[in-house]
């Protein structure tokens, strides 16, 4: 499987802009440009699309573990924070912080927590990046079994 999107930028760093595009169509001549990434623009940054990827791969990655373990999850809400910091060459991509909540009518907290732990470390995107990769979880309902 193979999934594709674009990018396009024209213009120095600073006074350039740029747009993303998705293959599926969903981003189309997205705009992105020093001010998104670096400061407050109106548009996207590619750190958002990643903290976006990830939310989103974990939460799937969790609902299967969690599926495993013998539970059906009613809501997963997952949050990526993703941390972009000038280190000696550059700029780096150093953490992926998920926070969740999950609404899961009698959780087992042993299986749940093991369950994320699995999660993090199986969902592909987390597999993809080199930085550190944290989660932060709550069940919303504290009806344990």
């Amino acid at each position: 499987m193979q999934r594709k999107a674009s990018a396009v930028w024209q213009g120095g760093l600073k006074d350039g802009k740029g747009t993303i595009s998705t293959e599926s169509g969903v981003l189309q001549q997205t705009q992105y440009s020093f001010s998104t990434r670096f400061e407050n623009g109106k548009g996207t940054n590619p750190e958002e699309l990643l903290a976006a990827a990830h939310a989103g791969c974990f939460a799937m990655a969790l609902s299967n573990e969690l599926g495993n373990a013998g539970m059906s999850p009613k809501k997963l809400e997952a949050t990526a924070t993703i941390s972009l910091d000038k280190v000696s060459d550059g700029f780096a991509i150093t953490k992926s912080h998920i926070d969740l909540v999950a609404d899961i009518p009698g959780a087992d907290k042993g299986k749940f927590d093991a369950a994320v732990k699995a999660a993090e470390k199986g969902c592909p995107v987390s597999k993809l990046f080199k930085a550190e990769i944290s989660v932060s979880a709550r069940l919303k309902q504290e009806t344990f079994v």
